[in-house]
C-alpha cells in the first residue's frame, strides 16, 4: 500500500503559517521577480484568481478584495517541506519526496496493524499539528491510483482529506476513476490527452479498461504501465533515494514587457549562474544549454513570439563562465523584435 500526502495550497498555506491573522483572507504568492501568480489560497481561489495570472491584472483587485501579496520566498517554503518530511518519517517506514509539497510513503506492514483510512487521519492529524498546514492524503496498493485518491480528497469533502481505495471499497475505485478526467490521472499530460479523447478514452475508468497490448503498441510501455497501476497492478515502486535530475530549469516572467535586449541578457546571465549552481549542488555536467523565451500568454491582442535555441557544449562542465557564454549565445538566435520595438 502506498499514500500520497499533498500540502493544501502550499507557498500560500506556509505564508499563513507565520500570519495567523490571514487565516480565512485570501493570499497569494507572486513567481521571482512578482511578474505572475504561483500560489493561491482557497479564499483567493474563489475569487477567480488564475494560476499564473500576471499581476498586474491583479493588482486593482487586491485593493478592491483586499487580498494579501507575498512575493515568494524559496528558503522558507523549503524549510516547511523538510519539516513535513521529518513528521511524516517519524510515523512511516520509507517516505519518497516526490515534489516539495507532496510525498509518497510506503505503508507496508502498516496496513495489517490499523486501517489505512485512520492511519491517514493520523498523519494528517500529526502534521497539521507539528506545522500549521493542511494536507490531503491519499491511499491505495499503487502510486498511480494513490495519486488518483489523493485528487478525490479535493472533491469529495466529506471524506476529511483522506481517501483509502482499497480492496473492500471496490465500487469506490470504479466511481471515482469513472469521475476522474484522463487527463487529470497521473504521468497522463496534455498532448497524451487529447490522443486518447479523440479514441474515446475520457476518463480514468476508461483507461484503466483499455486493453493493455493496444495501449503498449500504439502508445508507450510507461502508458501501459499506467494502465495497469489504475487496475491495481504495482508496477512502480517507491524510491527513497531520489533519481539524478535530467535536466535544471531557471526560469522567470516579468512584471512588464521586456523590450531592452540588455535587460534580457542580464536576466540570461543571472539565471544561466543560479542553474551552475545548482548543477554543482547536484554534483552534475551538463553538455548543453538551451534559452527559451516567449512572449505573454495573456496578451491576446498582440503578437505572439515563442522560441528556444540549444548550444551544445564541447564538454560536459559546471562551469558558470561557460554555461553563462553559451545561454548568451543562444539568446542572440532566439531574441527578435518587432517594428513597433517589442519583443518578437
Amino acid at each position: 500500500m502506498f499514500a500520497l500526502a499533498d500540502i493544501n495550497s502550499f507557498y500560500a498555506s506556509c505564508e499563513k503559517v507565520f500570519r495567523p491573522d490571514l487565516r480565512n483572507e485570501p493570499v497569494i504568492v507572486l513567481s521571482n521577480n512578482d511578474g505572475c501568480v504561483i500560489a493561491r489560497s482557497p479564499e483567493a481561489k474563489a475569487l477567480g484568481i488564475r494560476m499564473g495570472q500576471p499581476w498586474f491584472q491583479v493588482r486593482q483587485m487586491r485593493l478592491e478584495k483586499k487580498i494579501h501579496v507575498f512575493s515568494s520566498n524559496y528558503a522558507l517554503y523549503h524549510s516547511m517541506s523538510q519539516r513535513v518530511m521529518a513528521v511524516l518519517e517519524s510515523l512511516s517506514p520509507a517516505v519518497e519526496p516526490y515534489s516539495i509539497d507532496e510525498m509518497f510513503i510506503d505503508l507496508r506492514g502498516i496496513n495489517h496493524c490499523i486501517s489505512p483510512e485512520f492511519f491517514g487521519h493520523q498523519l494528517r492529524e500529526q502534521v497539521k499539528s507539528w506545522t500549521g498546514l493542511t494536507m490531503g492524503v491519499g491511499i491505495a496498493p499503487t502510486k498511480t491510483l494513490a495519486k488518483s485518491a489523493q485528487w478525490a480528497t479535493k472533491q469529495w469533502p466529506q471524506f476529511s482529506g483522506v481517501v483509502a481505495l482499497t480492496a473492500e471499497n471496490r465500487n469506490r475505485i470504479l466511481k471515482l476513476l469513472g469521475l476522474q478526467p484522463v487527463g487529470e490521472v497521473w504521468g497522463v499530460g496534455h498532448r497524451l490527452t487529447e490522443k486518447l479523447n479523440a479514441l474515446g478514452i475520457n476518463t480514468a475508468l476508461q483507461l484503466a479498461q483499455a486493453n493493455t497490448a493496444f495501449i503498449r503498441k500504439n502508445f508507450s510501455v510507461i502508458l501501459e504501465r499506467t494502465v495497469r497501476e489504475l487496475n491495481g497492478e504495482s508496477c512502480i515502486s517507491l524510491e527513497e533515494a531520489p533519481p539524478a535530475k535530467q535536466q535544471i530549469v531557471c526560469s522567470r516572467s516579468f512584471g512588464e514587457r521586456i523590450t531592452d535586449k540588455d535587460a534580457m541578457h542580464q536576466a540570461v546571465v543571472q539565471y544561466a549562474e543560479r542553474a551552475a549552481e545548482k548543477l554543482r549542488g547536484e554534483r552534475q555536467y551538463c553538455r548543453q544549454v538551451t534559452t527559451f523565451v516567449r512572449t505573454s500568454p495573456f496578451a491576446v491582442k498582440e503578437p505572439c513570439y515563442s522560441n528556444a535555441a540549444v548550444e551544445k557544449l564541447p564538454l560536459p562542465t559546471q562551469d558558470s563562465r561557460d554555461i553563462i557564454a553559451a545561454a548568451c549565445r543562444a539568446l542572440n538566435h532566439v531574441w527578435r523584435v518587432s517594428d513597433s520595438s517589442e519583443p518578437y
